[in-house]
């Protein structure tokens, strides 16, 4: 039972490797699908000592054929995409309520406002367009009166940053590839360390380069953390 288990669950991470992170993040109904029969299939090989071993193993690959075959044809054409995977619903249109969308898509009211609330919307009268995405997620388009006020419109700095956040110290080791990618050197690590007055490396728990350029740092031990 230890080695089925073992070897099931190597399988199935290779084989999920393989399929990508679509299928990861169970964007639609046919991922979230191919995630339970998977999750399914392992079980069953790992939990039956008297079951046929390599034919759950050969019902895993075989899957994984049929979804990366099913993922290239609904690249390939938008009338299977759309069979597969549907499509996106407008649900709320300039302020209104569409009923026959409401109804295609299988929801009540109480459930439209139930997916507006997730998003912290309590009053349909904030609402321009809602869409429900095929992922069962709803997308929101607010009214201008009712939308967040952004940098642009306080007349503030809208610059773009010459930094993405990134996490260039974990554990007391500094993390190369994350300083390439950032165009930043070991020197300018410790630089910025020792204006902090740290002087070793290893006392450092956890450092990331922020959006301007400064150093967030937490230290080990203490959890006191600063930036500069």
């Amino acid at each position: 039972m230890i080695l089925r288990t073992t070897i099931a669950f190597i399988a199935i991470l290779i084989l999920a490797r393989v399929i990508g992170k679509k299928q990861i993040s169970q964007f639609t109904f046919f991922h979230y699908a191919t995630g339970i029969t998977f999750g399914s299939i392992a079980a069953e090989i790992s939990s039956k000592a008297d079951g046929a071993y390599w034919d759950g193993i050969t019902g895993l690959v075989w899957w994984t054929v049929l979804t990366m075959f099913v993922s290239y044809i609904t690249l390939r054409s938008k009338k299977i995409r759309v069979l597969i995977d549907d499509k996106p619903m407008i649900l709320i249109k300039n302020g209104v309520i569409m009923d026959t969308a409401l109804k295609k898509s299988r929801l009540h009211e109480d459930e439209l406002t139930m997916l507006l609330r997730e998003q912290s919307i309590f009053s349909l009268d904030e609402v321009h367009y809602a869409i429900f995405e095929t992922n069962g997620e709803l997308s929101v388009l607010k009214k201008p009166a009712y939308s967040s006020a952004t940098k642009e419109d306080a007349k503030a700095d809208v610059s773009i940053p010459p930094y993405v956040p990134t996490e260039i110290i974990s554990n007391g080791k500094i993390i190369s590839e994350s300083l390439k990618e950032v165009g930043l050197t070991e020197e300018w690590v410790m630089t910025k360390l020792r204006k902090k007055k740290v002087q070793k490396l290893e006392d450092v728990y956890f450092a990331q380069v922020l959006e301007n350029g400064s150093l967030y740092i937490s230290l080990r031990n203490d959890g006191g953390k600063t930036s500069n």
